[in-house]
Order: C-alpha cells, then sequence, then structure tokens
C-alpha cells in the first residue's frame, strides 16, 4: 500500500508540474514555432544526462511529423560534430538549470555562426536563457523526487513541451495521415495506414448478414455465431440497407420488453456508416473515430456488401492481420 501511495504521489507531482508549465506558456512559443517555420535547415536538439535522453526523443518527434531534426549530443559536438551543424538550422538546448557548460558552450560557439537558439529551461536567470534567442520556461514547482534532486518532474515538462512544439508544428505544415505514413513505411502502424480497406476486410461467411423481413430472432442467432456485435441487413440486391448492433438491441429491449414478433428493419439502423473497398485503411480508421464505431460494412461503387471491418483488423490485435 506504501508503494501505491507514492506512485500516486508522483503522479499528483507530475501533474502540477505540467499544470504550472501550461500556465507560464505564451508568447516566446509562438516565437519558437514561427522560427522553425522559417527556418530553412533543421532543428538541431542538444542537452546532456536526463535533458539528452528527452532530447533524443524530441528530436524524433519532430523528424516524424514533419519537422527535420536530429539530436546532438553535447561531448560529440565539441569534438568535431559541430560541423553538422549550419548557419540555416536551429538550435534546441534542453537544460532544467541552465548552467550545463557543455550545452552553453555550444549555444555560444553556434550564436557566432549566425544560428539562432530555443531554450528549453526551469532557470529564466541561467546563463541559457541569457544566450538564447527564445526562451520556453519548463520549470515546475518541485520535482518528483521525495529529496527533489533527481529529475522526474522537470523532464516530464521538457518532454511534453517538446511534444506541443512537434504538433503545433506539424499543424501549421498541414502534416497528415499520408504524409505521416511516407515516413513510417515501416512498422505496424505505418501497415495500418497504407493498405486497401480490401487488404485486411472480413469476407464470405465471416459476415454476419441477413435480409430485409428476416425475424429478428432468426438474426439474433446469425448475430451471435459471427460475434463481431453487429449483423448487416441487405435488400434482396445485396446492397446494403441497414445494420443493428448490440447497442440496438439494447435499446429495442428497453423500449419493447421483447424481440418476439419483430423483424429486422424494426430495429436496424438505416443507412449506416459505410466505406468503398478501395479505401485506405487510415481513412476507415477515421471514420470510425470520428462516429465512434468499431465496425464498418464495405460495399463496392454500387453499394453492394462485400465486407465488414472491425477495429481489431486495422491495429491487427499486435500484429498486421491479412485475410485472404
Amino acid at each position: 500500500m506504501r508503494a501505491l501511495e507514492i506512485a500516486k504521489q508522483v503522479l499528483r507531482t507530475e501533474i502540477e508540474g505540467l499544470e504550472a508549465v501550461e500556465r507560464k506558456l505564451g508568447a516566446s512559443f509562438e516565437e519558437a514555432v514561427n522560427l522553425i517555420l522559417s527556418t530553412r535547415g533543421r532543428v538541431v536538439v542538444t542537452g546532456l544526462g536526463k535533458s539528452g535522453l528527452i532530447g533524443r526523443k524530441i528530436a524524433a518527434t519532430l523528424s516524424s511529423t514533419g519537422t527535420p531534426a536530429f539530436f546532438l549530443h553535447p561531448a560529440e559536438a565539441l569534438h568535431g560534430d559541430l560541423g553538422m551543424v549550419t548557419s540555416e538550422d536551429v538550435l534546441l538546448g534542453l537544460s532544467n538549470s541552465g548552467r550545463t557548460e557543455e550545452v552553453n558552450l555550444i549555444v555560444r560557439v553556434l550564436k557566432r555562426r549566425g544560428v539562432k537558439t530555443i531554450a528549453f529551461t526551469g532557470n529564466l536567470q541561467s546563463p541559457l536563457a541569457r544566450l538564447a534567442d527564445i526562451v520556453i520556461d519548463v520549470g515546475v514547482p518541485r520535482e518528483a523526487c521525495p529529496h527533489d534532486l533527481a529529475p522526474t518532474a522537470s523532464t516530464t515538462a521538457t518532454l511534453a513541451v517538446g511534444d506541443a512544439l512537434a504538433v503545433a508544428l506539424a499543424e501549421a505544415r498541414g502534416f497528415g495521415p499520408e504524409d505521416f505514413r511516407r515516413n513510417h513505411p515501416g512498422g505496424s502502424l505505418g501497415e495500418r495506414l497504407k493498405v486497401r480497406v480490401a487488404e485486411i476486410m472480413l469476407t464470405g461467411d465471416h459476415i454476419p448478414l441477413t435480409r430485409l423481413g428476416t425475424p429478428m430472432m432468426e438474426a439474433l442467432q446469425e448475430m451471435d455465431r459471427k460475434r463481431l456485435g453487429c449483423i448487416l441487413v441487405l435488400d434482396q440486391d445485396d446492397r446494403l440497407r441497414g445494420i443493428i448492433t448490440d447497442g440496438d438491441l439494447r435499446r429495442a429491449l428497453v423500449r419493447r420488453g421483447s424481440l418476439e414478433g419483430l423483424r429486422v428493419e424494426e430495429i436496424m439502423t438505416r443507412d449506416p456508416k459505410r466505406i468503398e473497398k478501395d479505401r485506405l485503411a487510415s481513412e476507415a480508421l477515421d471514420l470510425m473515430e470520428k462516429h465512434l464505431i468499431t465496425v464498418l460494412p464495405v460495399v463496392d461503387t454500387e453499394e453492394r456488401l462485400v465486407g465488414i471491418l472491425h477495429l481489431h483488423d486495422i491495429l491487427g490485435k499486435g500484429s498486421f492481420k491479412f485475410t485472404v
């Protein structure tokens, strides 16, 4: 129980830190976004120790969301890697104390080359804050460490502001799912975004379906057998006319008290959301998220049913799944 209390206290402290940084965030953040948008080069992120670890993640997030960036280790920078930085780049220096001499030395050297610097620091009176062109205050009231020593809340705040910067830049650039996919050609997330619905939809006997005029109790048996939490209702030409979900059943039972004697068209949701088989899986996912649904009928250009897509078929239940 003591461990659980400590864990909750740590989370509360870190949340307090984030709230404090949120209150302080202002014009300097917008200046940082505008500076990066106007630069022709890359964002060079640097920091030492825990700040360096956070810096690596910030650089990776920036790069994957449309802002070219890389991490520059301060020690390596001072032994030759400063040659990787050009006058068209922007430096993002991370130091909670603002007194990390290696970081400050890099800022001084690059300043002489005309490189602009954005500082994330918790000390506005520090050497780093005085050297930087733009200063973003990421200071937190206290660390989550019981001795207020180990970087905990401060590194969380720095990481969160880095995420905020990346997202703000992505929005400003109009960076969308297709752009993200181009940066992630490998991996399950990239696969999820680039395949066609036809490649992952369920077909044939896997589809829970019935026809207009079918007794509800008969349709319920089909729904139970296919275990997708729904059944699709077709007309005699195989065109999609409705869907019955677990929620529709629940509402019908509350309203009527029984399903006996009912036909499917009496409780189905008419004109359900659907997607054509040649659309991207990412589009299907967007549609599911927008309308808070987990299944999506798949149709051809003439509105004839050809398959059904479940959220798990996009996410792959841990590994991407193809259905043949």
